[in-house]
C-alpha cells in the first residue's frame, strides 16, 4: 500500500523508507499499551510490499511461460490433425491411391515454404539507411 503524496509535491517513500517511518510512528508517543499491535501492523505492511514487488512479478512470467508453452503444444496438436484430415480427406477425394494426397498436400507446403523462404531477408527500402 502506498501513501498519497504529501502537499509539498514530493513522492511517497518506498520499501525500507516506508518502515522506518512507520516504525518512528510507533515510537513518537512513547511506548503506550497499543505499541505491540501497531509493530505487528508494521511488519506485516512491510512483509506485504516486500511480496508485492518480488512475487507479482515472478508469478506473472511463470504464467506467460506457462500459457506459452500449452499454446505451442496446443499449436502443434491441431496442425498435426489438419494434417491428418486434409490427407484422409484428399485420400477420399481424389481418384488414385494416397500418393496423390501426398502429392497435393507436399506442392502446397512447398509454395508455402518458398512464400516464407522469399521473405526471409528482405533489404530495408532505399530511403530507410539509419543504422544504430
Amino acid at each position: 500500500m502506498e501513501t498519497p503524496s504529501p502537499a509539498d509535491g514530493t513522492e511517497p517513500h518506498h520499501g525500507a523508507h516506508k518502515a522506518l517511518d512507520e516504525v518512528e510512528q510507533i515510537f513518537e508517543g512513547g511506548l503506550d499499551g497499543d505499541w505491540p499491535a501497531k509493530a505487528a501492523d508494521a511488519i506485516v505492511n512491510v512483509v506485504g510490499s516486500v511480496r508485492d514487488r518480488t512475487t507479482g512479478p515472478i508469478t506473472t512470467i511463470a504464467r506467460g511461460i506457462v500459457f506459452g508453452f500449452f499454446a505451442v503444444v496446443l499449436g502443434i496438436t491441431v496442425a498435426v490433425l489438419v494434417i491428418i484430415f486434409a490427407i484422409r480427406l484428399l485420400d477420399v477425394i481424389l481418384p488414385s491411391g494416397v500418393w496423390l494426397a501426398y502429392l497435393v498436400l507436399g506442392i502446397v507446403f512447398l509454395i508455402a515454404g518458398a512464400l516464407v523462404f522469399r521473405k526471409r531477408n528482405q533489404p530495408a527500402p532505399a530511403g530507410n539507411t539509419t543504422r544504430p
